[in-house]
């Protein structure tokens, strides 16, 4: 990309006011810093909105409308401004010193979406999110084996020129406007998961969409958090809905989606909390969301 071209930082937060501002710092402090940082604040409520009035950065303040709804907001802003590429991230990870340069580097006009990878912040050569095994078309492998790649070594091993055709997206992505004006917005429906690897799939359709191990992104481990019933009901209805959308052999994957998402639960939440789901307050929550995920109700409909 010309280094001439404008690129706007946009940053969504919830009520994780240090997080966010060690990512601003590290914004800040880019080799090629971007022309502007944008934070959208989904309504937080702890001492977010007090540092943003102090740090005289851009903000857009909105109801808690989920991550996706963040996200929209966020790129309708950057297409409004003319600018040229949006650089997306979450409040809780942060770019190495020379991400944004190098991925203004590699990105050019038959990419839509360049990525930093996204590593642990305490073991660097893991990933936060594995990177799935890639078939022929470019989609993530159901028959593969190793079906994940886990480290960076095993993904560079996997790329050509650096760069890997898949992109956990929103956590240091450089997107090209160009391409978001042939494809549109972020889908604010799929409110909090999904989003992402919806918009990865139809970016891919408007030019390709890279991971490159040249950029670094870091992040929490994010496998010692538990998932709170609304994470949970729209984790499972709205992967789901992609697989459907998105995948062949969606039966196959369904079931295995399901089975998955439940051993992530029990292993995140413990065994207590995991009856509880199924036989206890909770019993209702994975079916209705296993039913609407199949019917594809995608929407914001979580009823406590």
């Amino acid at each position: 990309m010309d280094h001439n071209k404008k690129i706007i930082a946009v940053i969504v937060t919830y009520n994780r006011c240090e997080l966010l501002k060690r990512c601003i710092h590290n914004i800040k402090s880019q080799s090629s810093p971007p022309d502007e940082i944008l934070v959208i604040n989904n309504g937080s409520t702890d001492k977010t909105l007090d540092f943003l009035n102090l740090s005289k950065i851009t903000t857009i303040t909105q109801n808690n409308i989920g991550s996706a709804g963040g996200w929209a907001r966020g790129i309708d802003y950057a297409i409004s401004r003319n600018f040229d590429a949006v650089w997306l991230m979450d409040d809780d990870g942060y770019p190495e010193k020379f991400a944004l340069e190098n991925l203004r580097n590699l990105i050019d006009e038959d990419t839509s979406c360049i990525s930093s990878i996204l590593v642990k912040e305490n073991e660097v050569e893991s990933f936060v999110f594995p990177y799935p095994a890639i078939n022929k078309k470019n989609k993530p492998a159901l028959f593969s084996w190793p079906r994940k790649i886990m480290t960076r070594r095993e993904l560079e091993r996997r790329s050509i020129n650096h760069k890997y055709p898949f992109a956990h997206l929103f956590n240091g992505a450089l997107v090209s406007i160009k391409a978001i004006r042939k494809i549109g917005n972020v889908n604010k429906r799929y409110f909090i998961y999904g989003d992402e690897l919806d918009y990865f799939f139809r970016l891919s359709k408007a030019g390709n969409v890279y991971s490159t191990t040249k950029s670094i992104h870091f992040h929490p481990d994010v496998n010692k958090r538990s998932y709170s019933p609304i994470k949970i009901y729209y984790y499972l209805k709205n992967t789901l809905i992609i697989n459907k959308k998105y995948y062949r052999n969606p039966l196959i994957r369904q079931v295995s989606q399901i089975i998955n998402i439940l051993l992530i639960i029990l292993r995140r939440n413990g065994i207590l909390f995991f009856i509880n789901l199924i036989f206890g307050k909770y019993r209702k929550l994975v079916p209705m969301a296993i039913n609407r995920g199949i019917r594809g109700k995608i929407g914001s409909d979580y009823e406590k």
